[in-house]
């Protein structure tokens, strides 16, 4: 019967488990609480990976950089690329969630949840100097997002700054990076009975009105993601590469087709090296550095999704945002999507960050759990999508592209 379980693969339990907690919800009704702590199991067991999981990605991400010095023009143009797409994408969701507001219209009253944090007042000196941490201890203990993150990205430029001694270093963040990722899918296997348990709450207790505002968040992000892939990447492609768009995307069907099933940047990294390198006509060297860092921190549907679910969390739970939280999000949502693993469910491990950063109370993750596997496997492909563009981009860039093999390329 075990062994049954899991060679159903999970996006299909969890899928099933969504829509059994659906009707088991409409049926039983407000009882169907009383099974919530299922759910909640399943959160906190999230949360408990968030500090270590974004502490030894960051590093280990960095740390893979190599020597600084050798970087050169490959590195610099791709990292440039990683922060504006990131940027965008996460003013995107931003922009999405202030104009369709999915969030508003749930009635809240029938759920018990902690008081609603104040408004985020911090001044523009306070948070520059909140980036810098007095203890890395504290800041791990409390999970505040920038100072944690200013402090790993810290250790890995020491790390490479380090050079030969630096590297029993890199290794053990490396190993560590890869030991919280095995971690993670462990805590990833009790997903189908977390969503079971959420969906029958939410539609138990909160009744359509709740199913209706995640419908709408699903759709907002599969919005997202296409005006990124059809917009943003095309753009990049047509107007930077100056590449046909349609022998780009040709080119990487295969790996669209594995990210979108799978939801995990690093199990389809092997199908996107050898498009970017086939397909596509990308030398070995710039296709290898730039689409395996871009699977660990060129995460744009996830900053997108990121931006997006803290105003609907936002919307939901009545937090006013100042333009200066919005700042905060976009930066956040960039970052921790930066320090999100190309796993699945990476993101909504994130979200505890973002949220976190702004005053949106936690409760939100409870409520997109159930629905964030379907979003995932199309923020996946988005991000799959962005290593492909930008390993193209910067290998235009920087001559290390074969343009009559990706234009005539039939190998897809």
């Amino acid at each position: 019967m075990l062994s049954f379980w899991f060679k159903i693969p999970l996006w299909q339990r969890v899928i099933a488990a969504l829509v059994l907690g659906v009707i088991t919800g409409l049926i039983w009704g407000p009882e169907s609480e009383t099974i919530k702590w299922i759910g909640d199991f399943f959160i906190k067991a999230i949360k408990m990976l968030v500090v270590p999981l974004i502490f030894f990605s960051l590093v280990a991400g960095v740390a893979s950089l190599g020597d600084l010095r050798k970087l050169g023009s490959v590195g610099g143009r791709a990292m440039i690329l990683f922060v504006i797409t990131g940027q965008i994408a996460a003013w995107l969701g931003l922009a999405l969630g202030t104009l369709f507001q999915p969030g508003k219209g749930v009635d809240t009253d029938a759920l018990q949840k902690g008081e609603i944090p104040a408004p985020n007042e911090t001044t523009a000196v306070e948070m520059i100097l909140s980036i810098v941490p007095d203890s890395p201890v504290q800041v791990m203990a409390d999970v505040r997002v920038l100072p944690l993150i200013v402090f790993a990205l810290l250790i890995g430029i020491g790390i490479l700054m380090a050079k030969e001694e630096g590297k029993p270093l890199a290794k053990i963040f490396d190993s560590g990076a890869i030991v919280m990722q095995k971690v993670t899918m462990i805590v990833m296997e009790l997903t189908p009975f977390g969503v079971f348990a959420l969906m029958a709450w939410v539609a138990g207790t909160l009744g359509p009105d709740a199913l209706i505002s995640l419908a709408q968040l699903v759709g907002l992000n599969y919005l997202g993601c296409l005006l990124i892939i059809g917009v943003m990447y095309s753009s990049m492609i047509k107007f930077i590469a100056k590449l046909p768009v349609i022998d780009f995307f040709r080119g990487i069907i295969d790996a669209i087709a594995v990210s979108y099933s799978t939801a995990s940047s690093n199990a389809t990294l092997p199908v996107t090296l050898r498009c970017v390198e086939r397909n596509l006509g990308v030398s070995n060297s710039v296709a290898s550095f730039v689409v395996s860092l871009g699977a660990t921190i060129n995460m744009n549907g996830t900053a997108m999704y990121l931006g997006l679910a803290t105003l609907f969390g936002a919307q939901i739970f009545g937090v006013d945002l100042s333009m200066g939280d919005y700042v905060l999000i976009a930066i956040t949502s960039t970052l921790g999507a930066i320090g999100a693993a190309g796993i699945p469910g990476a993101g909504l491990i994130m979200m505890a960050l973002v949220f976190g950063s702004v005053g949106v109370p936690l409760e939100t993750i409870a409520f997109v759990a159930g629905v964030d596997r379907i979003m995932d496997m199309m923020r996946t492909t988005t991000n799959v999508s962005g290593d492909a563009a930008i390993a193209t981009t910067v290998a235009v860039m920087t001559g290390e592209i074969d343009v009559e093999e990706m234009i005539s390329a039939d190998d897809v």
